[in-house]
């Protein structure tokens, strides 16, 4: 990437559009997923295999049931995701994890939004008695939604810093 571009796609304004049009995709998302599941959130009622438990899911699905609905979309929208770094034919470690940072942004976005805009749920039904697939909550949200806000906030930050010439590269 030429040092203009580096410098245009990392400053602020341009960062915020982008969190910003992530979120948008996660609005568009959101209604997409309430039109496919309606009031039976985390794939209930699809007609789609589901391990409901596994100590794997405890580590790294935060306690949720895989569906093969969520096997296939969760890898979709992070192949989406990265599809500007192959359109422009451009990888790096920086891209990268602004990438990663933007999944985070999308899915805390869309999964919200999904409480918020859907006429069974709405922010009244917004917790863990009625939605009992997110097992562990904080404040008022699913812990993911925090861990994932704070990791995202971390990683663009980090995307937008430029190595000093004397810094190794990593």
């Amino acid at each position: 990437m030429s040092n203009l571009s580096d410098r245009l796609t990392n400053r602020p304004f341009h960062v915020l559009l982008t969190v910003i049009w992530v979120m948008l995709l996660g609005v568009f998302f959101a209604q997409a997923e309430i039109q496919i599941e309606g009031a039976h959130g985390w794939a209930t009622s699809l007609p789609t295999w589901r391990i409901e438990h596994h100590w794997l899911l405890d580590i790294f699905w935060g306690g949720r049931a895989m569906t093969g609905y969520h096997a296939w979309v969760f890898p979709f929208i992070t192949m989406f995701m990265h599809f500007p770094l192959f359109f422009v034919g451009h990888w790096s470690w920086r891209a990268e994890i602004r990438v990663i940072a933007c999944v985070m942004v999308f899915w805390v976005t869309e999964d919200f939004l999904w409480f918020v805009m859907n006429p069974a749920f709405g922010m009244a039904r917004f917790n863990p008695e009625v939605v009992t697939w997110h097992k562990h909550w904080i404040l008022g949200a699913p812990t993911d939604y925090w861990t994932f806000a704070i990791l995202a906030v971390v990683l663009l930050w980090a995307s937008t810093q430029t190595r000093k010439k004397s810094q190794p590269v990593l």
